[in-house]
């Protein structure tokens, strides 16, 4: 037989087959299919396609995170057309707007685990390959099929090795080192590809900071990440899983489509300048630019990691007036242990604005959009023109290290002068 990636593995268990190779076409079998509230179109496709009864009750959630709670009174029928069908199906899961971020809280939740394969109506779903598992996102018409069916066709894509040797220096994090392999590698570079990390820094890495790398990789085009779960990882899933797993592993010898690797023992911070996510410096080649808002939160950036960098630095201080710091838990479980660890408490009182879990101000619908002119530093994953609200603001992606230091001096700030 031909040596398999861990990826390769999961598809083929998934498809039924002996082995599978790169371009080929397999229909496997969806292990969890989850649809946000962006999405009322997936139940709609569902009917259209002549779906009665979903596959599998206790592999379908719906997360209402993108607007928690309703923002207008249309999102508000949009929850409630699809609260009702989540009750007429008897759907086992449902995360309503008192949760939190869709990849946040069904990994809390113990539906994401090695060795599956998760479909969700979200472009972030790579998130997942930080637990060993293959996510990918997809349209309405494909999760539909899933619903009916339990299955989804994928073209078994070419996998590219990240490797990152070293460790970085104190005042970097994981969000400057995905920035900084996006800033080289670039956005088009692994259109339908998958991106494997792998190195001595990753060894070594926390479970959120494998989100924050996987969940970027969507911005290099790529269909999935992995990372092979570590010891600490596979302890945090047991806790939590609903089901057995299998954890997949790459044969010796596997052949990449291509290699790069990433020495990071001397990085700065980096910083994704407007409009595009791979436009990176690092901060000593920033412009020096008074900021109006900074946001911490959403997928990549609201996890209690985040909140705590964010409270080390602003703790004891207060906000210029006029600019403002928009916080956004990931889930209301992050939250609460926010909250018991003291971390909301010392960010309210430098000033900051807290809201429901969800995605809040990242794609650009409430809770934190931004006007013509302004400037936004923020935590989460994209700067295209209009994501945040106005078209004609500017928005910088950094760490939440970044943001809390910026939104204290009131212009873009290296946080390693505050640490």
């Amino acid at each position: 037989m031909m040596n398999m990636h861990a990826l390769e593995k999961i598809l083929q268990k998934a498809s039924g087959l002996k082995e599978v190779k790169t371009g080929e076409i397999v229909n496997a079998k969806v292990d969890f299919a989850e649809i946000n509230d962006l999405y009322l179109q997936t139940v709609y496709s569902f009917w259209e396609m002549g779906g009665k009864k979903v596959w599998d009750k206790s592999r379908l959630a719906f997360v209402f995170d993108h607007y928690a709670p309703a923002n207008t009174i249309q999102t508000a029928e949009i929850h409630k057309k699809m609260r009702e069908f989540a009750i007429e199906q008897e759907l086992n899961y449902h995360f309503d707007v008192n949760t939190g971020v869709c990849h946040q809280v069904m990994a809390e939740a113990g539906l994401i685990y090695p060795g599956m394969i998760i479909v969700a109506t979200d472009s972030h779903t790579t998130t997942h390959g930080a637990f060993g598992s293959f996510g990918t996102g997809v349209g309405a018409t494909d999760l539909a099929t899933i619903m009916i069916t339990g299955e989804l066709w994928f073209r078994v894509p070419e996998i590219i090795e990240v490797r990152i040797e070293g460790q970085i220096p104190k005042g970097v994090y994981p969000k400057d080192v995905i920035l900084h392999v996006l800033g080289k590698l670039k956005a088009d570079r692994a259109v339908y590809k998958a991106i494997d990390f792998t190195g001595s820094y990753i060894e070594g890495l926390d479970l959120s900071g494998r989100m924050v790398l996987c969940n970027m990789t969507v911005e290099m085009g790529a269909k999935t990440a992995y990372i092979h779960p570590s010891a600490a990882v596979l302890d945090w899933v047991k806790k939590r899983a609903v089901r057995p797993f299998e954890v997949q592993t790459t044969d010796p010898g596997y052949a990449y489509s291509e290699s790069h690797t990433f020495e990071i023992e001397k990085l700065s911070p980096q910083i994704a300048l407007p409009h595009s996510v791979d436009n990176v410096v690092p901060i000593e080649q920033a412009p020096d630019l008074e900021v109006n808002q900074g946001f911490i939160g959403a997928c990549t950036g609201g996890r209690l990691e985040d909140l705590a960098d964010a409270a080390g630095i602003l703790k004891g201080k207060k906000l210029p007036t006029y600019v403002r710091l928009v916080v956004i838990p990931a889930s209301s479980e992050v939250m609460q242990d926010a909250m018991k660890a003291g971390y909301i408490q010392d960010l309210m009182e430098a000033g900051a604005t807290f809201s429901t879990p969800g995605c809040g101000p990242c794609l650009g619908a409430h809770q934190g959009v931004i006007a013509p002119d302004e400037v936004c530093i923020t935590a989460s994953n994209r700067n295209f023109p209009g994501r945040m609200g106005s078209t004609g603001a500017n928005i910088f992606l950094a760490s939440p290290a970044m943001v809390a230091a910026s939104v204290l001096k009131g212009k873009i700030t290296d946080p390693r002068t505050l640490l």
